[in-house]
C-alpha cells in the first residue's frame, strides 16, 4: 500500500485525524501540542499519527493535503486545517459548528471555556 493510500485510509476510517508531531499523550512541538490540547479538553476522540515517527507519511501528509506543515486535523475525511485555523475556528466557535455538522461528540462546555479564557 503507497503512503497516499494509507494516509487516505486513516482519514476515512476514523471520524477525526490529527497528523502532528509526537502523540496526543506526549506532544512533541508547541502547534501539536497547541491543537492537541484543544481536542484532548474538548473530549474529541481522534486518531493521531506521529509523523517523526515515518518520514515517508511526514512528507506524505504534506502531499496529500497540500499544505506545507504540521499538525493536520481531518474531521470525516476532510482537511480542515493546521493550528493557526484550528485555534481560530476554536475561538469563534466555527468549530463546534463543524463538529456538530459531522456528528463528532465534544464537550460544548470545555469549548466554551476555551474561549472565555480568550476573550
Amino acid at each position: 500500500m503507497s503512503v497516499q493510500d494509507q494516509i487516505k485510509q486513516t482519514v476515512t476510517e476514523n471520524d477525526v485525524v490529527l497528523y502532528m508531531k509526537g502523540t496526543k499523550a506526549m506532544p512533541q512541538c508547541g502547534f501539536s501540542s497547541r491543537v492537541a490540547g484543544v481536542l484532548n479538553y474538548m473530549g474529541i476522540e481522534y486518531q493521531d499519527v506521529n509523523v517523526l515517527e515515518n518520514d515517508e507519511i511526514r512528507q506524505g501528509i504534506k502531499d496529500y493535503s497540500d499544505w506545507p506543515t504540521v499538525p493536520q486535523l481531518y474531521v470525516k475525511g476532510e482537511f480542515v486545517g493546521g493550528c493557526d485555523i484550528i485555534t481560530e475556528m476554536t475561538l469563534s466557535g466555527e468549530l463546534d459548528t463543524l463538529l456538530e455538522t459531522n456528528g463528532v461528540t465534544f464537550d460544548k462546555d470545555a469549548a466554551e471555556k476555551i474561549r472565555e479564557a480568550n476573550a
